[in-house]
């Protein structure tokens, strides 16, 4: 037990990452590399505001915007720059470890003595380890539940159509431009809350903890 509750805790944290890229993997048939650079967006902007004094639930908040704008950056890059959607994403992921290392000012920011999403509960006979379980429980459940409602609405069947036959949903007058930018703003939001969750949990952010982070989700959505 003391090795499936911390690995399951930590998948289930890891998780958001694997839904983020199955929506621009699978849904939009696009390998978009921005995660890279969104996991530790979300990462730094949690830590930074946790640090400034703000509660884990607005760092979290605060975290998904960033990656959202994040994916908005790519999904523009991609559509209205007409650049191939996996240089896009390098472009932005590269981009991006300027942009983090400039939200937390280093490359390291310990969070150890900060109060987190994990700690701001407490419930008798609940260890930090169980805390993360149903943390992490609660938000896979709730992202899980907005995105199966998400997709069976008329925009998330663009979304959907968008990927699967982006000349027939174009045909049909759906500005498939429009309906890219959202995919990646989506995919790349809960990238972030990955991140920044996963950084709440280890305690710290680091700038290249987003490295190899496109393998991990990709793997995840093959199994």
């Amino acid at each position: 037990m003391d090795l499936i509750i911390p690995t399951i805790s930590q998948g289930l944290l890891w998780s958001l990452l694997a839904i983020g890229v199955y929506l621009t993997f699978r849904v939009l048939d696009i390998a978009d590399l921005t995660v890279e650079g969104s996991f530790p967006l979300g990462a730094a902007t949690a830590a930074s505001l946790l640090l400034s004094g703000h509660s884990p639930v607005t760092a979290i908040l605060g975290a998904c915007f960033t990656g959202m704008l994040a994916g908005v950056v790519t999904g523009i890059l991609c559509t209205k720059l007409k650049i191939p959607a996996l240089l896009a994403g390098i472009l932005t992921m590269i981009a991006l470890y300027s942009v983090n290392l400039r939200i937390m000012g280093k490359a390291n920011l310990p969070m150890l003595q900060t109060d987190t999403i994990f700690t701001m509960v407490n419930i008798p006979g609940f260890d930090k380890q169980l805390m993360i379980l149903a943390i992490g429980f609660i938000v896979v459940l709730i992202v899980s539940v907005i995105s199966y409602w998400f997709f069976g609405t008329e925009i998330g069947a663009a979304v959907r159509a968008t990927g699967y036959n982006p000349h027939m949903i174009r045909a049909n007058g759906v500005n498939t431009d429009i309906t890219v930018i959202l995919g990646l703003l989506l995919s790349n939001g809960l990238v972030a809350i990955s991140g920044a969750l996963v950084a709440q949990s280890n305690g710290f952010a680091d700038v290249g903890m987003g490295v190899g982070t496109i393998v991990i989700g990709l793997a995840s959505v093959i199994i």
